[in-house]
């Protein structure tokens, strides 16, 4: 970490209740408050690029909300997330709502503004068309990077009703611009019917190999994480999480889900696999609170950014 002063971390719990002050993620300070930060957790409320339900541009703000209960110990991964680096919440990157291509601009350079001094991103939208500006940022700064993508949907179609930039189709540009490596890249947790059996020829061509919601239960979490680490590599890896993952049992709040997915916990445990995998940014799309419930899925989203600010945590912490 390259701060000389000691972060600043969250409210303490003791002195203002959980349920009181301005929310920011896990109550962690804003980014103004900082002198600069090594991560900045940022929202991204945009969803004009969804094809079924909206509602995902209210994601960043009931993430936020439903993280209140974070604490400053993560005793799985053994780790202080907070201590040993600057955290902090960089607020909204606002996007125009009525026009993809000017939106997916402003996400770029909003992005490129906060990581230009080495902070690295983790992202919470918003749907999922978010991920190819994020990607395209990402690549700029350290070539073509190795996407670790969590999703029940491929998301490499080529269009949808002629729009070449939706939430269904960000890795299919990112592989045509060249921005991932094509021998490293690997979605989990694939489920649901397709359009077709070429949907997944085209996935491959573009790169990416598949562990699909059914082989983890039938190999079991082990095997998953074992190819997952073996397909990643020492790449630069960005990961992309799409809330809908995870089986709707445990996040009806998004806006195309499928049944069969993952359990929250089998989430979490192989995210905290990705501590020794050199992780250069992520995001945390498709949380649509109108279809959620009692925070179960901005609850699951806000674990999820927590583990994934754990693993980024400092060799020293370990």
């Amino acid at each position: 970490m390259e701060n000389s002063q000691e972060p600043i971390g969250p409210v303490d719990a003791s002195v203002v209740p959980r349920f009181a002050g301005i929310a920011t993620f896990a109550r962690l300070p804003r980014l103004d408050e900082v002198a600069r930060a090594d991560i900045a957790v940022v929202g991204v409320p945009f969803d004009s690029g969804v094809s079924y339900r909206p509602g995902a541009r209210f994601g960043p703000a009931h993430v936020r909300e439903s993280s209140r209960l974070l604490r400053p110990y993560n005793p799985v991964q053994d780790v202080s997330p907070f201590a040993h680096q600057q955290v902090a919440d960089a607020g909204d990157i606002a996007a125009n709502p009525f026009n993809i291509d000017e939106a997916v601009g402003q996400i770029e350079a909003g992005a490129r503004h906060l990581s230009t001094d080495g902070t690295k991103l983790v992202v919470i939208g918003g749907d999922h068309t978010i991920a190819l500006p994020l990607l395209r940022v990402a690549a700029e700064q350290h070539g073509p990077v190795a996407v670790l993508h969590f999703d029940a949907h491929l998301d490499t179609w080529d269009t949808y009703f002629g729009a070449p930039i939706t939430h269904g189709t960000p890795f299919r540009r990112a592989s045509e611009e060249g921005l991932i490596d094509m021998e490293h890249s690997l979605h989990v947790g694939i489920r649901g019917p397709l359009y077709d059996r070429q949907d997944l020829r085209d996935d491959e061509r573009l790169g990416f190999a598949i562990i699909a919601s059914h082989e983890i239960e039938r190999e079991g979490l082990q095997s998953a994480i074992d190819r997952m680490l073996t397909r990643l590599g020492d790449r630069p890896v960005y990961l992309s999480v799409d809330i809908d993952v995870l089986d709707p049992a445990h996040a009806p709040g998004t806006g195309t889900p499928e049944a069969g997915g993952m359990t929250s916990r089998e989430l979490l445990a192989m995210l905290r696999e990705l501590r020794n995998v050199n992780l250069v940014g992520a995001d945390i799309v498709e949380v649509a609170p109108a279809y959620d419930h009692a925070q179960l899925t901005g609850v699951a989203a806000a674990h999820v950014a927590y583990e994934i600010i754990s693993a980024l945590a400092p060799d020293e912490e370990r």
